[in-house]
């Protein structure tokens, strides 16, 4: 049995995406104040991308549009990774929370190359 995606909503890689901005949300309620404008708001704006770069490519319409937004949300989540690992490194964020959200990052990744490579080697509807 197939399912048909009926909206960006239906795809599992955009409801990943979704997870992940919601867990870097949580995880940057905890460092300091001074961060805002820095590792937070990095963070955010990243985490943030990737979905909505999905979501904008899916209703761009056209298979070159979608591939170069689902390329953006790949670099965007590559971005939230260093972020991540910059925020270990200096003792804004734990291993824990930072090997958990590592992990469900990496996933997405993955995911995001499959669909990519989907698309591309899907021929354009005529």
């Amino acid at each position: 049995m197939t399912s048909r995606v009926a909206s960006h909503r239906d795809l599992l890689v955009w409801q990943r995406g979704m997870l992940i901005a919601e867990q870097v949300y949580l995880l940057t309620r905890g460092f300091p104040r001074d961060e805002l404008f820095g590792l937070t708001s990095q963070m955010r704006r990243a985490a943030v991308s990737v979905p909505a770069n999905i979501a904008e490519g899916y209703g761009r319409g056209t298979q070159a549009s979608y591939l170069s937004f689902l390329r953006i949300a790949r670099g965007s989540l590559l971005e939230l990774e260093t972020h991540l690992i910059l925020a270990a490194r200096v003792g804004l964020a734990s291993d824990t929370a930072v090997d958990g959200l590592a992990a469900d990052i990496a996933e997405v990744g993955r995911m995001l190359q499959a669909l990519i490579t989907k698309v591309r080697d899907t021929p354009p509807v005529r």
